[in-house]
């Protein structure tokens, strides 16, 4: 279990080639030794201090976030959270849990798994591996050494707020995020939305 996380440092990135200034955020009192990093976005026309700052919890993914892979929403989903958050003032928690918690490695078993006809959580349980495996307690502690006490969560996974929750941070609201649905992630978003009630409108 990890003691109470404070702030390491604070450095300003110019993200998409100078076009977003973003705070890059680093935290002392994480004994995973993962490196989870939080990412302050000012804001543009966020005039009143009581707004309640916009979050994003964006687990790692590796061949979505870098490579813009199409068999999972990821990249779009970070692409999204930076347009929106930049917009509106506040926060992504950038959580080193590949794969949903299993590592890169393990993801790569489980989408040949899927190659073969069996779904994501189908994949994890025949390598016996956690659905999912992610931990968003952690977020919640980064949030503390931010002093962040509410939130309006940018999400389709009522996991990540209840987890929130019980860590002590008030979600005030849910943003759902847009869904980014191609030929190659389809059944992959429908089975979320099947197995774990994530809140996702398909035409």
């Amino acid at each position: 279990m990890m003691s109470d996380l404070t702030i390491k440092r604070r450095v300003m990135i110019p993200v998409r080639a100078g076009d977003v200034m973003a705070e890059f955020i680093s935290f002392n009192g994480d004994d995973s030794g993962k490196e989870h990093i939080g990412i302050f976005f000012e804001g543009q026309n966020t005039p009143a201090e009581s707004k309640v700052p916009l979050v994003r919890l964006h687990s790692e993914c590796l061949t979505g976030d870098v490579f813009g892979s199409g068999r999972c929403d990821c990249g779009e989903q970070l692409d999204e959270a930076i347009d929106r958050i930049n917009e509106e003032g506040g926060y992504i928690l950038y959580l080193r849990q590949e794969g949903r918690g299993i590592g890169l490695y393990a993801k790569l078993e489980a989408y040949a798994l899927q190659d073969r006809g069996y779904d994501t959580y189908q994949a994890n349980e025949m390598l016996h591996l956690p659905d999912d495996g992610r931990d968003f307690g952690v977020a919640a502690e980064m949030l503390k050494a931010l002093e962040v006490k509410e939130v309006r969560l940018l999400t389709n996974n009522p996991d990540k707020a209840q987890q929130l929750v019980e860590h002590g941070i008030d979600v005030v609201e849910l943003v759902p995020t847009k869904v980014h649905v191609n030929q190659h992630n389809r059944s992959y978003l429908e089975t979320k939305a099947k197995r774990k009630q994530h809140t996702l409108k398909f035409d």
